[in-house]
């Protein structure tokens, strides 16, 4: 008695639903993991060019970020603020915060200030000036890399 083989003319495919199931769920996961920080990148402000700009060596800790518009209002905590007056009680409320909460002191907190290149450059002392009286006393301003010199000579 002789065996044959029969061949299938069918194409075999593998079940692919497992495979796109766990690339969904790794998408999804991601998404809710990643800490995109809004509060440290505001897409209304565009930053000065520099070629003296370089990041930090080390991310500060905990930092309190201040965004100056061009308009010469203020963004703190994702939050528009129309004066200058009005980021006062807001740093007040956040000293307040830090004071009760943390172990740190004021002094220890790095403010970052992140200006639009349009803004004036009185405003960003200015708020120098509002944070140094309720203590803080470290600082770092935020710009770009610049490729090319940014300053001119005459």
């Amino acid at each position: 008695m002789r065996l044959t083989r029969r061949h299938s003319s069918e194409i075999v495919e593998g079940d692919m639903t497992p495979m796109i199931d766990m690339a969904f769920q790794l998408i999804a996961f991601f998404m809710l993991v990643i800490n995109f920080s809004d509060t440290e990148q505001d897409q209304r402000i565009t930053l000065p060019a520099s070629v003296l700009a370089n990041p930090p060596d080390a991310p500060y800790e905990d930092p309190l970020t201040i965004h100056l518009t061009e308009q010469g209002q203020f963004i703190f905590g994702g939050v528009l603020l129309p004066s200058l007056d009005d980021l006062h009680n807001a740093l007040l409320q956040e000293t307040q915060i830090i004071s009760r909460r943390t172990d740190k002191k004021l002094a220890d907190v790095t403010v970052i200030i992140r200006g639009d290149e349009d803004a004036r450059t009185g405003a960003v002392q200015e708020v120098i000036a509002k944070c140094q009286e309720l203590n803080f006393e470290r600082f770092a301003l935020r710009g770009k890399k610049a490729e090319a010199p940014t300053i001119r000579s005459p």
